[in-house]
């Protein structure tokens, strides 16, 4: 496809948010992982190196290279994680991707965003709060939203999903590694017309 590795040094950062553990494996909050493990299949690769608290690779993407995390602090605390891999890397906000779930889009769509507010995400959230503002671009995958009002929001995104839904999720996560790359070759504007 379009992955290659490389130990280089990082001059991008691709946050892939999700909850560590195999009790949540497989939900819908899961969605950045499971574009983090689709993009390492593809490169034949493990994201398995502990720093930052996160599970970490670097590789090359968009001719970059590119520091690959997926914080094992639970989504509400993401951005420890994200805040000490700028600082060790000295790695702008704009140069932070971050890719995760949203139920305010239809299952399997994709949305790209060059900037934002964190729209109720937790980990959106406690990015922005931690590591310097809204601005930095962001990769968000549907998962859509509750079947009826009365279902808690909580237990929607963190219930497993069925064989259809992960099969609609995982089509939407490759989408967002091709916006990822998209990203970081600094065309976010066409990753936007392409995927939006």
């Amino acid at each position: 496809m379009f992955f290659r590795k490389n130990i280089a040094p990082v001059a991008w950062i691709a946050v892939f948010l999700g909850n560590p553990g195999l009790r949540y494996d497989n939900t819908r909050h899961n969605a950045g992982f499971i574009t983090a493990d689709i993009i390492a299949k593809e490169l034949g690769v493990k994201i398995n190196r502990v720093k930052f608290n996160a599970l970490t690779n670097v590789i090359k993407l968009g001719g970059m290279p590119v520091l690959m995390l997926k914080p094992q602090t639970y989504m509400n605390l993401s951005g420890n994680s994200v805040r000490q891999a700028m600082k060790y890397y000295k790695i702008p906000l704009q140069n932070v991707v971050v890719i995760s779930d949203d139920v305010s889009l239809p299952q399997g769509k994709i949305r790209v965003r060059q900037r934002g507010s964190a729209g109720g995400h937790n980990g959106l959230k406690d990015i922005i709060a931690k590591c310097g503002g809204l601005g930095f671009p962001r990769v968000k995958i549907g998962v859509g939203a509750p079947p009826d009002n009365d279902y808690d929001m909580a237990d929607w995104v963190l219930s497993k999903m069925d064989p259809q839904d992960k099969k609609q999720i995982s089509e939407a996560a490759l989408k967002a590694a091709a916006a990822l790359e998209m990203i970081i070759m600094n065309d976010a504007e066409k990753a936007m017309a392409e995927f939006n």
